[in-house]
């Protein structure tokens, strides 16, 4: 890939530092760019950016490669949270982290990497894809523990154009055996968990900064008050942790689950036991985004309502409005409004393809 240049976003973690070194020993002309998409301090009053951005520095001088940083922060901000904060005051839950790969990374980003010369860009993504008949096709990576094409749903195929995933064929042990030989400093660093402008931070306390909560009621499903809770928006559908209601006198001694929210009237309803209203036959989406859209207008395929989630079996129903309804082959638990459902479908003899995702609307019980 002589004379080619792909510019790859650096997180500062160990995959995109592995991306970037396994591409330049591909032959291409490589930049890293790091994105700097939020500027909150963290407890420390330390800029929580500022150690990731220390980290691609010294592996981009261990490859030897150019690298700069973009503030993207006022587009975050516009785009990916005010979207969180506002599905979060109706009571729902939403998956920040899918909104900033369509608005931001595959964005802005990319816009940005063109103007540094960039032939294609490249993250640290678990992905894959192929170019079929002219149209990507976005697949699962070999590594299905870490596969992320969950995160991805909502791209399109123009910002799937010219995107490199050099990871898609790796098991990360190997992805971290790599950064070792080639001695970069993230080798050994903790892969990062929870939503990406929280991090590991408190929720409850997070989020309290930018919605006002009210306590309230948590109800039982017999109209029971069985305790306080500290604002619904803090809860999601199926949660047992954080309840506080495990010394109810009268109870059968299984554990309570969250079970609905009732937004207007700021009652949580809770059921001990897994109770047959957590479990769902059927779902109808928002507007679907197709990656890839199949050309029936009812078809079978598999299902993901949540990232941790094996394939679910599914019947898909293409409506004229461009929602879909959804039939479970098996009553699933706890899917929510405001996630993200992502459909798949058997690509090849070993490959699974990434058709798109849409928000769940309504749940059917």
């Amino acid at each position: 890939m002589k004379n080619k240049t792909v510019v790859v976003g650096m997180s500062g973690g160990v995959d995109s530092s592995v991306a970037a070194a396994l591409l330049k020993e591909q032959g291409y002309n490589v930049i890293g760019l790091f994105m700097n998409n939020w500027e909150e301090k963290d407890d420390n009053d330390c800029c929580t950016s500022v150690s990731d951005w220390e980290d691609v520095k010294r592996v981009c001088t261990t490859l030897n490669i150019p690298y700069y940083s973009v503030n993207f922060a006022d587009e975050y901000m516009d785009r990916v949270f005010s979207y969180f904060l506002d599905e979060y005051s109706k009571g729902r839950t939403p998956n920040p982290d899918v909104l900033c790969n369509r608005e931001i990374k595959f964005g802005p980003f990319k816009e940005f990497a063109k103007s540094l010369g960039a032939d294609y860009i490249a993250t640290g993504h678990y992905a894959k894809s192929e170019i079929v008949d002219g149209k990507v096709r976005l697949l699962k990576a070999k590594d299905l523990n870490k596969d992320q094409t969950y995160f991805l749903n909502q791209l399109s195929q123009d910002q799937l154009t010219n995107v490199l995933f050099p990871l898609g064929d790796m098991q990360k042990p190997d992805v971290r055996r790599l950064a070792e030989k080639y001695n970069l400093v993230t080798h050994d660093k903790k892969d990062s968990t929870g939503i990406c402008f929280i991090g590991e931070k408190r929720f409850k306390q997070f989020l309290q900064n930018y919605l006002p909560a009210k306590k309230g009621k948590i109800m039982d499903l017999n109209g029971n008050i069985v305790g306080e809770h500290d604002g619904v928006m803090f809860y999601t559908l199926g949660q047992r942790r954080g309840l506080d209601l495990g010394g109810i006198k009268g109870g059968n001694g299984d554990r309570w689950f969250v079970i609905d929210k009732d937004v207007a009237n700021n009652i949580l309803y809770v059921s001990q036991g897994e109770d047959d209203k957590l479990f769902s036959v059927a779902l109808d989406t928002d507007v679907f985004n197709w990656i890839n859209k199949p050309e029936e207008k009812e078809f079978e395929c598999y299902a993901k309502f949540r990232y941790r989630q094996p394939d679910q079996k599914v019947k898909v129903k293409v409506m004229d409005d461009g929602k879909l309804h959804i039939d479970f082959a098996e009553k699933q638990r706890a899917v929510t409004p405001g996630q993200f459902v992502v459909l798949y479908r058997d690509f090849g003899l070993d490959d699974r393809e990434c058709l798109g995702g849409g928000i769940i609307d309504n749940v059917i019980f």
